[in-house]
């Protein structure tokens, strides 16, 4: 883990540029919204999230948070079947801001496509890179 302009960015991770990281567990992909987002986002105070089953495309909106500042569409990272949602999130949005990366994560998906989508992705150096020019 290291801090970019006082952002967290941890190791081992895939970033997109709509500020959502993803972790390859196995057959299934964990995603989230980065340290960066809800910073920008500030007090998040409610989170709609897709259901199981539901199917999610790479660039497109899966669910919306909603913080004291703004609504703000969540951009899937990687497409496919959600096969397990946070219910934490739901209960307690606020958990995104508080640990982003272990408790808020947002979904569990069965990617669709991860072979051809994860080049479109930014690896753990070329995030860090990224996030300095943020």
């Amino acid at each position: 883990m290291v801090k970019v302009e006082g952002h967290e960015v941890p190791e081992g991770l895939f970033y997109s540029k709509d500020f959502e990281w993803i972790k390859i567990e196995k057959n299934k992909i964990r995603m989230g919204i980065t340290d960066y987002a809800q910073k920008q986002l500030r007090e998040i105070v409610y989170a709609e999230l897709p259901s199981v089953g539901s199917q999610v495309q790479q660039n497109e909106p899966y669910g919306t948070v909603e913080s004291i500042k703004a609504v703000s569409d969540l951009i899937a990272a990687i497409s496919g079947t959600v096969e397990e949602v946070n219910e934490e999130v739901q209960s307690n949005p606020e958990v995104l801001n508080e640990d982003p990366y272990l408790k808020g994560w947002i979904v569990v998906v069965k990617p669709s496509n991860l072979g051809e989508e994860l080049p479109s992705l930014m690896d753990f150096d070329k995030a860090v890179e990224w996030h300095k020019t943020l």
